[in-house]
């Protein structure tokens, strides 16, 4: 568990960004989908 290998570091870092991305992706979705739904009344 303890790997501190370079590639090791990089895949973690990358795997935290992806999951921030999506995240933040997720929300965008939500929140447009919410203009739409009010939007149409």
């Amino acid at each position: 568990m303890g790997d501190k290998s370079p590639k090791s570091v990089n895949k973690a870092s990358k795997q935290k960004q992806v999951k921030a991305t999506s995240a933040s992706d997720k929300k965008q979705q939500a929140i447009a989908a919410k203009k739409t739904a009010t939007g149409k009344k």
